[in-house]
């Protein structure tokens, strides 16, 4: 790159705004361009941030990784920039680690050539130190998830005019969002819980809002100066980026149209970006004329809901499925280990405590068969139905079109409801799914709860089985540890069967053609995925992994209980049998000692009769 070149790239950086072309020359004088291709690490989170980096061209993905598993935490694009606090902070790692998503070139700006470039022109140093505690700000009240206006994240000291049916409103020019979705962070300040909390619904918009541009595309509706940069706008979000531009509620009125109307501003928006228009220029690309082409938010929401939902699904059952590889492990870490089986709380006949274990993990694998069989009905979609279901302002051929164009953006097989005027105010396939997440909640609680009871204890419970210590149980009670993990897993079961209530009596309260309760719908839906996910991830790791078993304890409770007995039914007689089990308790002994008393059966008989290969079948 020449220096020309650089200083241009510089003057679209937000951290320089404000600076004057002979300022940014002397930042270009310190540039170090480097190139990229898609996959090269930038840096790794336990290495020190010793520069500052601007994008040229390209996109880099910051993400973390925990207990193995990897988050995707941001996406930063052209002319945007990553390491600032090498200017204001002392040395220190990065915490995150940062990869290509893309070739991409970058300028490189060493802390050291940074700091004497600054220390020689305080004015400059001042200026840029003012811009980045401005960001800083803005990200600071970004990390809050409730403040009165969400535009103040967006601060700055230049804004553009849109305007809409009420009349106009100022947008920060920064913001890739519009005036619909201004109106809507005005009127519902709900939850504090917005669209970026859950990425998939992200994707699924972006994935739907492509489909609907190629479909168009083909039609004749966009032109073809346009269709690339929509779709490669769409892309970009799916990989990631401007998610922190989805900022709306999701709990809202209007059946989703605010939703709707933040992904077709926001990929309006990056689409004159690409083109090389100023964001709001809608003349040259409009959120409702070609974003929105064909559409009604009552068939691109429902429907953008669906493909992040069979996504989200996927997710849910790799948890499940990695929670069974660990109780599996415990099955057969366990399988010799002999203990009293209970039915309603008394002794009942003897099994193993691999057994038990075992049964976990058969009840878990039943769930993904009814999770898959649940979410089947997201891939019958209502596109091309528009408001209502007749089609209304959709080329006829359009619905043929939308969905060869789904299934290719999205992987799924994706196929057009029957009756799109039923399809547009059925909420029934929510409804069967929160049912699946409802059972999947129940038998993690019923687990949950086991594992409570066979650690109860240590001394005056059952003490069968140990679960790792996680913390301190007590503030007032010294060396008390409680069971934390399966207690909180308990209460994420009682929220998703909260939520699946919330979903039902929103499913009941659709009118006539649409229904306008899919918000609630949707939200409760994808936090019950994502509290379900987490705990699953938690028990496994947390407690699962670290189960101990108390063996001497379970056999002392086989030996010393009244159960056992059953076992010896076919050596004794039902009569003798009978006849023992009242002696052992009238006498609090234990049929064991009683047999070997009584000369029934010789010690060497009644350990063979014992042993858990002969009791447990």
């Amino acid at each position: 790159m020449n220096k020309a070149a650089i200083i241009e790239c510089l003057s679209q950086v937000e951290i320089l705004h404000g600076v004057s072309p002979q300022q940014l020359a002397l930042f270009a004088e310190c540039a170090q361009p480097k190139t990229f291709s898609k996959g090269d690490t930038l840096f790794q989170s336990d290495d020190s941030a010793d520069a500052l980096y601007v994008i040229v061209d390209g996109s880099i993905q910051l993400y973390d990784i925990k207990e193995g598993i990897e988050q995707s935490l941001t996406v930063f694009s052209r002319h945007e920039f990553i390491g600032e606090t090498v200017l204001i902070a002392p040395e220190h790692i990065h915490g995150v680690n940062a990869r290509m998503l893309a070739n991409t070139t970058l300028l490189q700006f060493s802390r050291e050539a940074l700091q004497s470039l600054l220390e020689a022109h305080g004015d400059l140093a001042l200026q840029v130190c003012s811009t980045i505690s401005q960001i800083v700000i803005r990200r600071m009240e970004h990390a809050n998830s409730r403040y009165e206006n969400i535009a103040t994240l967006y601060r700055n000291n230049s804004y553009r005019t849109e305007h809409d049916l009420l009349g106009e409103k100022q947008i920060p020019d920064t913001a890739y969002y519009g005036v619909q979705t201004l109106r809507a962070l005005e009127n519902f300040n709900i939850s504090g819980i917005t669209l970026n909390f859950y990425p998939s619904f992200i994707r699924g918009l972006a994935r739907v809002k492509k489909a609907a541009a190629l479909a168009n595309h083909e039609l004749g509706h966009i032109p073809d100066e346009m269709i690339g940069a929509i779709c490669q706008a769409c892309d970009e979000i799916v990989m990631g980026m401007l998610h922190n531009h989805f900022i709306v509620d999701m709990i809202q009125g209007g059946a989703g149209t605010s939703t709707n109307m933040n992904a077709n501003e926001v990929i309006a928006n990056r689409t004159l970006e690409i083109l090389g228009y100023q964001r709001g220029e809608y003349q040259h690309c409009s959120p409702n004329n070609h974003i929105n082409c064909s559409q009604s938010t009552n068939d691109a929401y429902p429907t953008a809901i669906k493909v992040a939902l069979l996504e989200a699904n996927e997710e849910l059952m790799r948890e499940v499925e990695k929670l069974i590889g660990f109780i599996e492990l415990k099955s057969n870490e366990f399988r010799d280990i002999l203990k009293m089986g209970r039915t309603q709380l008394q002794d009942a006949v003897p099994m193993t405590l691999g057994q038990s274990f075992q049964a976990y993990a058969s009840s878990l694998r039943n769930e993904i068969e009814r999770l898959k069989t649940c979410s089947g009905d997201f891939l019958t979609v209502n596109m091309g139905g528009t408001a209502i279901g007749t089609g209304l302002n959709a080329a006829p051929a359009y619905r043929e079109k939308i969905v060869p164009y789904l299934r290719e953006v999205t992987g799924y097989k994706v196929r057009l409801a029957d009756d799109l005027i039923e399809a547009t105010h059925d909420t029934g396939a929510l409804v069967m799914y929160s049912s699946a997440l409802k059972q999947l909640a129940v038998k993690l609680s019923k687990i949950c709860n086991d594992l409570r009871l066979l650690s109860s204890g240590p001394r005056a419970g059952l003490n069968e089985i140990n679960l790792p210590p996680m913390q301190p149980g007590s503030s007032i009670m010294p060396g008390k540890v409680n069971p934390v993990i399966p207690e909180v897993v308990n209460q994420i079961a009682y929220k998703v069967i909260g939520n699946d209530q919330t979903i039902t009596m929103a499913a009941e309260a659709g009118q006539l053609e649409l229904n306008v309760m899919e918000p609630v719908m949707v939200e409760s839906l994808f936090e019950s995925i994502e509290i379900l996910k987490s705990g699953m991830n938690t028990l496994s790791s947390r407690c699962i992994s670290g189960i101990t078993a108390n063996a001497q304890v379970c056999l002392d409770n086989v030996k010393n209980s009244i159960g056992v007995i059953t076992a010896l039914n076919p050596y004794l007689g039902y009569e003798v049998c009978t006849r023992l089990a009242k002696e052992a308790l009238q006498n609090d002994c234990s049929v064991y000692d009683l047999v070997l008393q009584q000369g029934l059966l010789s010690k060497q008989q009644l350990e063979e009769v014992m042993a858990p290969e002969n009791m447990v079948g």
